[in-house]
């Protein structure tokens, strides 16, 4: 299927320091690409004094920036962008305020059940929704991964007598950007950046990067982790920002001491015995790919240049006992295309995939590569270290949802293009290559995939370890075999109905993979294959899931890796009531034991986590 990470945003990744470098060159390429109306506007920008703006509410405090605020307001205007009534739950809430307690609708929690909170983030855009500027240069859009990140937060707590008491709150993530327009001017500011005709992104890109000293938001919309007793929110184009899990107030970026000064992966790793966290940052310019691995106590950092030829959305990276695991895939982003004519950020079916295994602490000379067939990973399942090889699980699509279509299908043909990607029911054969993708509907379907690595003889073996009936995606495992050999791993599966009816992704049911356990199957082609058993646990009709997450027993015999339950936000499109379920994994089929009925819903949204606290608190 699709890679609905997401990424979320997982829009233009460009640091500080790149801010003057990309105005320059992209004085160059637009004079060169805007129509004669336009020209004049720009002459008059390039008298303008450029510099690195370190706090972007700073620049609003000159007249340069009351200037171009002014030409901005002029010349662009936001448009909403519509939704469908099958979309409804893509569109944001307001944050609800106090903490609100809740009770079980259904069932109970069990007395075993860890203490902590279960905590997903998501993208919830300011000022209704999702925007499309419109100017002379054409228009500019908001991806469908774009938008503010907003925290949606379950608390588990027992009193002094045993019994749970559990609540709800959601905030917005107050980063710099959303301050300057929640707070600052009550109004769209940042011009899309993602999507659309090329002069309009690259003025969009230019007039942010002029405006603001940063050329696009930072949503931090994407993913919730744990580090050394902190809690941080993440996406890729900024650092993580740190979050007080009790307030859920945004309390400061983290750059690790001021060692770390650019974009942060949105799924950090934590490595296996030592608990030191394993990170990455891609970015537009050189160095494109940095490696980080931040020690335990949150203090001290190893960084690594991997002298990247290219700019890549690698959204995810995997760790053993021993490696780091690098995923590098055909998904760029290319300013030079972009002045071109073309799409700023771009899969290219005719590239290379290759996947790099680095000792812990090495550097781009010990990362051993290994050619794969082309394809898109935005999640791994997981790694581990078997013999002389590196085993490498996730999730493998032969193109990538994001950022969208191309010019060639252009943004108003959307719909259709979602549709015919997710319309996995007329997926009539078994696609191996990048050559076929496209030749026929479901070509964002997503296979459960293993890569074995030989780091002796460097051969590689691949092959699909889920069949064609269900895509599936947001992969996930019991965090404590992270890194290491596992029996168990679970899944998002998506509703290729719903999901075609509705053009975007709406996942109908969950799959717990049983990856010890194999049969053999015949293709539609014909081809052998030996696939894993596959368990589902389904939804009713028209309910959706979302930032599902594992949650191991507390205080039980902790011997069985699958010992605990799912966490899962499940929509009722009927009803419009969002509910938390509660699955017992060693009963995965059966009925959630428990469901939460929320306050407000929940928008459909990307990855989340659970935060174990000590029994006390």
């Amino acid at each position: 299927m699709h890679q609905l990470m997401a990424v979320p945003s997982c829009a233009l990744q460009v640091n500080g320091s790149f801010q003057t470098h990309f105005i320059s060159e992209s004085f160059n390429h637009l004079k060169t690409s805007l129509s004669s109306a336009a020209k004049p506007l720009f002459k008059e920008l390039q008298q303008l004094p450029i510099k690195k703006v370190n706090n972007v509410s700073e620049t609003m405090k000159n007249t340069s920036g009351k200037i171009l605020d002014a030409l901005v307001n002029s010349m662009f205007k936001f448009v909403d962008q519509p939704l469908l009534p099958s979309q409804k739950n893509f569109a944001p809430v307001e944050e609800i305020g106090s903490l609100v307690e809740i009770n079980c609708t259904e069932g109970e929690i069990p007395p075993d059940f860890a203490e902590g909170v279960y905590i997903r983030n998501g993208n919830n855009p300011l000022f209704g929704g999702l925007k499309s500027a419109v100017s002379i240069f054409g228009q500019s859009h908001h991806s469908w991964v774009d938008g503010e990140g907003m925290l949606h937060a379950v608390y588990f707590k027992k009193d002094q007598n045993g019994r749970w008491i559990i609540s709800y709150k959601n905030r917005y993530v107050e980063t710099e950007t959303f301050k300057l327009e929640k707070h600052v001017h009550n109004k769209p500011c940042f011009l899309p950046v993602l999507q659309g005709d090329a002069s309009a992104v690259l003025a969009a890109l230019l007039l942010n990067g002029l405006r603001f000293g940063a050329v696009n938001k930072y949503f931090s919309n994407t993913n919730v982790f744990e580090h050394s007793g902190r809690v941080y929110s993440v996406t890729e184009n900024y650092l993580p920002q740190e979050v007080d899990i009790s307030t859920l107030e945004t309390l400061s970026d983290w750059d690790v001491n001021g060692a770390w000064d650019r974009p942060f992966t949105g799924h950090p790793k934590k490595a296996p015995s030592s608990g030191e966290l394993v990170i990455m940052g891609t970015d537009a310019k050189k160095p494109y790919y940095v490696l980080g691995v931040i020690s335990a106590d949150g203090k001290k950092l190893h960084k690594a240049d991997l002298k990247f030829k290219r700019s890549v959305l690698s959204h995810d990276i995997g760790v053993t006992q021993k490696y780091n695991v690098i995923i590098d895939h055909p998904l760029t982003v290319d300013i030079q295309r972009l002045a071109m004519g073309g799409q700023l950020m771009k899969y290219e079916k005719e590239g290379f995939a290759r996947i790099g295994v680095m000792p812990r602490y090495g550097d781009a000379e010990s990362v051993k590569w290994f050619e794969v067939q082309t394809s898109c990973t935005f999640h791994i399942l997981n790694c581990f270290e078997e013999g002389d090889e590196v085993v490498v699980r996730g999730c493998r699509a032969l193109s990538s949802l994001i950022p969208g279509p191309d010019g060639d299908v252009g943004f108003n043909n959307k719909f259709e293009w979602f549709s015919k990607g997710f319309n996995f029911a007329h997926h009539t054969k078994d696609v191996s290559s990048a050559d076929d993708i496209f030749a026929e509907p479901g070509y964002f379907f997503s296979r459960v995939y293993e890569w074995r690595l030989n780091m002796v003889s460097g051969e590689v073996e691949e092959k699909n370890l889920t069949g064609t009936e269900f895509s599936m995606e947001f992969p996930f495992i019991n965090d404590q075999v992270t890194g290491l050999k596992h029996k168990y791993g679970y899944t998002q599966v998506v509703d290729s109905m719903a999901s075609s009816t509705c053009g975007m992704g709406k996942f109908g049911s969950l799959a717990k993979l049983y990856l010890e356990e194999s049969y053999a199957t015949t293709s539609a082609e014909g081809k052998c294959e030996e696939l894993i058993k596959v368990e589902y646990h389904k939804f009713e009709e028209n309910n959706f899931c979302n930032g599902s997450v594992f949650v191991a027993r507390h205080g039980g015999k902790g011997t069985e890796e699958d010992d605990g339950w799912i966490v899962t936000f499940v929509h009722n499109e009927e009803t419009d009531v969002t509910q938390v379920h509660v699955i017992d994994t060693s009963r995965f089929g059966s009925e959630a034991i428990a469901k939460l009925t929320l306050p407000q819903r929940v928008p459909y949204g990307f990855h989340g986590t659970f935060v174990s606290m000590p029994s006390q608190s």
